[in-house]
């Protein structure tokens, strides 16, 4: 019996003795899941962000020590002054102070339509011969354009020379000096000149066959009919363009074209000209946009001297502003601008930075000008923004001002 008891003593003892760390086992692992389930937080690769663990670790892709996924409603980040010094964080205090901006707009050259001749036939008939034949030549004022055989300009010519011949013969007869008149002023509207009206009275023989001359210098831009075609009277000849003065045309946006005016004075820089740069006044600004492109457009002249330009060359106009009123500006670098808009970056504390949205205005080289948004005290980050933007989105797995409006 005692032998019995003893062999079940034995038994008992060496089951609690494999039974004991069994639970304490049990009981570690319960409270190390415990541990990392009431942390809550999680942890993701700087290379590879979609990488998410829920404790710490190296990335499965990289290999890197996984870092903190601060994914909170807060819109601040934190950072470390070494890390501030990784990123190369400046920050600087903006004030009030005077400034100039300038705004290039891309722009071409164009025809100015007010130096243009367009040249039609003054009487019906047939194109007995052209002078000037293909788009291209260049005219001189006075120069003969075409000539024209034309048998109601015969007829006129014969009606002046009867009116003229009872002038002549009852001088004292008012009604044969209008009607006189009233010929002479028909050839005159057609074109005929004094010296062919004193000539017609002198050989006293019609003539169908007259020259036109151009009216004025320039460039045939385009000829409209061949030698022998008959033509009515008003229809197109050739069209004359003068390049000594230009049209300078650019497409504005409604954002800029706030800030241009009629009258306003800007610079003209034609590339391959830049050591000459014009002078010009805008002097229209369509009223209405454009439905194609959604701008509008401005317009000015220069002049072109020696014709060294020609109509469809690039233009870039510069509008300069210099307020008068003291205005915050930042360096271009500090803006960062996306389909929401425009933001900075703000230290509100030691190593503490929220974004911000702000309304720019005019630019000049290297600096924007700020209208809202900021205020004079403000510290704004002008260098590592764009640091601080990528590391928001790891840390808060979104856009920095997404669903915020200014």
């Amino acid at each position: 019996m005692k032998n019995n008891m003893k062999r079940r003593s034995f038994i008992l003892i060496i089951f609690a003795a494999l039974l004991f760390p069994l639970v304490f086992l049990s009981g570690c692992g319960e409270k190390t899941q415990h541990a990392h389930a009431s942390d809550g937080m999680l942890y993701t690769c700087p290379m590879h962000p979609q990488i998410l663990e829920d404790k710490p670790g190296t990335c499965p892709i990289c290999k890197m020590d996984l870092v903190p996924f601060e994914k909170t409603a807060d819109s601040e980040i934190k950072l470390t002054e070494q890390q501030q010094k990784l990123a190369n964080i400046r920050t600087a205090v903006i004030g009030s102070e005077g400034f100039s901006a300038s705004k290039q707009l891309n722009g071409r050259l164009a025809v100015n339509p007010e130096k243009t001749q367009y040249i039609s036939a003054r009487v019906p008939g047939r194109i007995e011969q052209l002078f000037v034949r293909q788009a291209g030549e260049k005219v001189s004022k006075g120069q003969p354009l075409y000539r024209i055989y034309s048998e109601q300009l015969a007829s006129l010519q014969q009606e002046y020379l009867l009116a003229y011949e009872q002038a002549v013969q009852f001088p004292s007869d008012k009604t044969f000096k209008t009607l006189l008149e009233a010929a002479k002023q028909k050839l005159m509207l057609y074109g005929q000149t004094e010296q062919e009206l004193a000539q017609l009275r002198k050989n006293k023989k019609t003539n169908p066959y007259t020259s036109y001359n151009s009216p004025a210098g320039g460039i045939a831009a385009e000829v409209s009919v061949t030698e022998g075609q008959y033509v009515s009277e008003g229809s197109p000849v050739m069209r004359i363009e003068d390049y000594s003065s230009l049209w300078v045309e650019a497409d504005v946006y409604p954002a800029e074209a706030e800030n241009i005016k009629d009258g306003q004075q800007v610079r003209v820089i034609i590339p391959g000209w830049e050591n000459e740069p014009q002078s010009m006044k805008i002097n229209f600004v369509t009223p209405a946009l454009q439905s194609s492109s959604q701008t509008a457009q401005l317009r000015g002249t220069i002049q072109n001297r020696n014709n060294e330009w020609q109509p469809g060359l690039q233009a870039n106009i510069i509008l300069s502003k210099n307020t008068e009123e003291t205005a915050l500006s930042l360096p271009a670098d500090a803006v960062i601008r996306d389909e929401k808009g425009a933001h900075v970056w703000i230290e509100n504390a030691s190593g503490k930075f929220e974004p911000r949205m702000v309304e720019t205005g005019l630019e000049s080289p290297g600096r924007v000008e700020i209208k809202s948004g900021l205020e004079k005290g403000d510290k704004v980050v002008i260098s590592g923004a764009y640091l601080l933007y990528g590391e928001y989105v790891l840390k808060k797995g979104g856009e920095p001002v997404a669903g915020h409006v200014h």
